[in-house]
C-alpha cells in the first residue's frame, strides 16, 4: 500500500488552492490575527496604544470571540459539512466573499463607523449558517442543523452587543460577550465529544476512551443551564451551583476518555489538555460566582486553555487530514501545542499567585500565544495553499 509523503516533504505541485475548501483561508486568517490582535491588546492594555471604536476590553473580547474564534468556526464547518452531506459548501469565488466579508469586520472596527461594522460583524455568522444550512438541508442531515442556529445566534449576540455599545439597545455589553462565550462553549462541548474520544482510540492503541449517555446529556445539559443562567441574569450562587456541578460533570466525561494514555501522542494530548481548561473554567467561575476568587481568571482559563488549545489543536490536525499529509506532530506543532498551554496557565495562574505579576502575565501570555499561531501560520501557509499531496480535490 503507497505510503504519502511525510509533512515536511515538499509537494512537486505548486498550484494555488487556498480557495479550494473552507478551512484553508480561514485557518489562515484566524492565525494571523488572532496573534497580532492579542500583541495590539498586550500594548493597549499596558498603556501603549490607544483604543479604536470599541474600547479597551469589550474590542479584545469580542476580536477573540467574533474575529478569531468564529473564523475556526466557519472554517471547521464548512469542510465537516462538505464531508458530513457529500454536498458542496463554499469555494472559488463565494469563499473569497466570506473571507473579504469577515476581514471588513476587523477592519471596520478600527474607524469611527459604528453601526455599519455591528451590520457587517454581525452578517459573517448570519452567511457561514446559510452556507452550511443548504447542504445540511439538502442532505436531511438533521443531527448537525443545530450548528446553524447556533451561528444565528451568534449573529444576533454579535448585533446586541454592538447596539448596546452605541446605547441603542439597554443591555450590559458584558452579558453580551457572557453569552457569546456560552455558546462557543456549548459547540466546542459537542465537537469535542464527537472527536476526541474517536481520535483518541484511533490514535493510542489500547486507549479504550469511552463514553456515557447520561453523563453526556449532563454535561452538555449544564452548560445549556448555565446559558439560561447568564441569559436570565440569575443570582451568583445559582450560577455558582451549575458551573460546579458542570465542572465535575465535564471533569468525569474528560476522565473517561483516558487522557493519561495519550502523553506520546500530541495530536491527542493537546485535545484532552484543552478540554481540561473547560473543567479549570467551569470551577473558577464557581469560584468567582461565590465570590471566593476575582478578576478574569476564568474567563481566560476558557479563552487562552480551552479556545486556544482546542483550536489549535483541531486546525492542525484538520489541516494535515484534509491536505494528505500524515496525522503525527512534529516539532514545531509540539512547539506551538506547548506555547499555547503555557499561556494560559501563565495568565490564569500568574495574578492569582502574585498579584505583582499580574500585568507582567498578561504581557508574557500574550507574547506567547501570539508565538504559538504566529508559528502556525507560517508553518501551515505553504500547507493551506497547495493542493493536497494525494491528488484528490479539497
Amino acid at each position: 500500500m503507497n505510503q504519502l509523503p511525510p509533512a515536511h516533504v515538499p509537494t512537486t505541485n505548486h498550484h494555488h488552492a487556498l480557495w479550494n475548501l473552507g478551512f484553508r483561508p480561514f485557518y489562515l486568517l484566524a492565525s494571523f490575527f488572532s496573534a497580532f490582535s492579542v500583541l495590539l491588546w498586550s500594548m493597549q492594555f499596558s498603556g501603549d496604544l490607544p483604543s479604536a471604536y470599541l474600547k479597551g476590553a469589550a474590542w479584545h473580547g469580542h476580536e477573540m470571540l467574533f474575529g478569531y474564534a468564529t473564523a475556526v468556526i466557519a472554517g471547521f464547518l464548512l469542510t465537516a459539512v462538505r464531508a458530513w452531506t457529500k454536498q458542496p459548501t463554499p469555494s472559488g469565488v463565494p469563499l473569497m466573499a466570506l473571507a473579504a466579508l469577515w476581514i471588513g469586520g476587523r477592519v471596520l472596527l478600527l474607524t469611527p463607523l459604528a453601526m455599519t461594522a455591528a451590520v457587517v460583524n454581525a452578517a459573517f455568522p448570519l452567511a457561514i449558517a446559510v452556507a452550511i444550512g443548504v447542504p445540511l438541508f439538502r442532505s436531511r442531515n438533521v443531527r448537525n442543523y443545530f450548528f446553524v442556529g447556533l451561528l444565528v445566534l451568534m449573529a444576533l449576540l454579535s448585533l446586541a452587543l454592538h447596539l448596546a455599545l452605541q446605547g441603542r439597545f439597554e443591555v450590559e455589553p458584558r452579558l453580551g460577550l457572557q453569552l457569546a462565550l456560552d455558546v462557543i462553549l456549548f459547540t466546542m462541548a459537542v465537537v469535542a465529544g464527537r472527536v476526541i474520544p474517536m481520535f483518541t482510540n484511533n490514535g493510542v492503541p489500547g486507549a479504550n476512551a469511552t463514553r456515557h449517555a447520561l453523563l453526556e446529556k449532563c454535561a452538555l445539559g449544564a452548560i445549556l443551564l448555565l446559558f439560561a443562567a447568564d441569559l436570565l441574569q440569575l443570582p451568583q450562587n445559582v450560577i455558582a451551583i451549575i458551573a460546579l456541578l458542570g465542572a465535575l460533570a465535564h471533569g468525569l466525561r474528560l476522565s473517561l476518555w483516558k487522557p493519561w494514555r495519550t502523553l506520546n501522542t500530541p495530536l491527542v494530548w493537546i485535545l484532552h489538555a484543552a478540554y481540561a481548561w473547560i473543567v479549570a473554567y467551569l470551577a473558577l467561575r464557581g469560584m468567582t460566582a461565590l465570590h471566593l476568587l476575582s478578576g478574569s481568571y476564568a474567563i481566560h482559563a476558557l479563552t487562552t486553555g480551552a479556545i486556544g488549545g482546542l483550536t489549535l489543536g483541531m486546525m492542525t490536525r484538520t489541516a494535515r487530514g484534509h491536505t494528505g499529509r500524515h496525522l503525527i506532530a512534529d516539532g514545531f506543532e509540539v512547539l506551538m501545542f506547548l506555547l499555547v498551554q503555557i499561556a494560559a496557565l501563565v495568565r490564569v495562574f500568574g495574578g492569582i499567585v502574585s498579584p505583582d505579576f499580574y500585568l507582567a502575565s498578561i504581557q508574557l501570555s500574550g507574547l506567547l500565544w501570539a508565538l504559538a499561531f504566529g508559528l502556525y501560520g507560517v508553518r501551515y501557509w505553504p500547507v493551506l495553499t497547495r493542493p493536497r499531496l494525494d491528488g484528490q480535490a479539497g
